[in-house]
């Protein structure tokens, strides 16, 4: 099967195209925001997310 985009649920690395989302963070903008007391949203990490129990 030929890999695809996936909008609708979990990726599977073997079926979906996706990019890491740490990549795609500026590590250094983060930082700022966290040093100049701003907000700022992670989106959509927790679909990731597992818990254990």
């Amino acid at each position: 099967m030929q890999k695809h985009f996936n909008t609708a649920g979990p990726i599977q690395a073997e079926s979906h195209y996706h990019i890491d989302p740490i990549y795609r963070l500026d590590w250094a903008e983060v930082q700022h925001l966290i040093d100049t007391g701003k907000y700022f949203v992670l989106h959509a990490l927790a679909r990731n997310v597992r818990s254990i129990e």
